[in-house]
């Protein structure tokens, strides 16, 4: 099984932004906590979170195509280099366009945490803290109301992702700072 430094060449060699790596390292942080706190393989989820859009700014798929860009040759590049199933699997069911119906834990995991990370970095950069440690859920509730702010984040994949019936892996959902805590250096840009 290739390790998270290898997660990490891969991420590297095809992601020049540093916005879209932070992204990934955010929902890494989120899914891993989840991994954690249900007794899942936390190396296999931080994994497929790590590497879930790594393709995307080679292959970003403006059509939505099943088939081809982005995440379909992530999932070819992924094989090629011995990733399992699981993982790819997992990552082709993030994006609905894909036709992959999420099954496990970790896909229903991974599609919540996408949009929410991205939510949750938003909603700490505007803290006067910028600080993920100290973002209360109030907050986050609030912000997802003002439909100006973070307005490229899908509100309808967020509740999608985290409504009961997304079937998420645990009914005690870990708070931001909760779930950031561990790898907060990591939001900050270190590895």
């Amino acid at each position: 099984m290739p390790t998270r430094e290898d997660a990490w060449k891969i991420v590297c060699e095809f992601t020049q932004s540093e916005s879209l790596r932070k992204h990934m390292l955010a929902v890494e942080t989120c899914v891993r906590a989840y991994a954690r706190k249900n007794g899942a393989d936390e190396n296999t989820w931080g994994l497929a979170a790590l590497l879930h859009d790594f393709d995307y700014e080679r292959w970003p798929n403006a059509d939505h195509a099943a088939d081809r860009e982005h995440p379909a040759e992530g999932a070819k590049i992924l094989r090629e280099r011995g990733y399992s199933e699981e993982i790819i699997r997992a990552i082709l069911s993030h994006a609905d366009y894909c036709n992959v119906p999420r099954q496990s834990p970790l896909e229903h995991t991974l599609f919540a945490c996408d949009e929410l990370a991205g939510f949750l970095v938003a909603c700490t950069l505007v803290r006067p803290s910028k600080s993920i440690l100290d973002l209360e859920a109030s907050s986050v509730k609030k912000r997802m109301k003002d439909k100006a702010f973070a307005r490229g984040v899908s509100r309808e994949d967020v509740i999608k992702g985290t409504s009961p019936s997304a079937s998420p892996p645990s009914a005690k959902t870990p708070t931001p700072s909760a779930s950031a805590a561990p790898c907060s250096g990591r939001l900050q840009g270190e590895r």
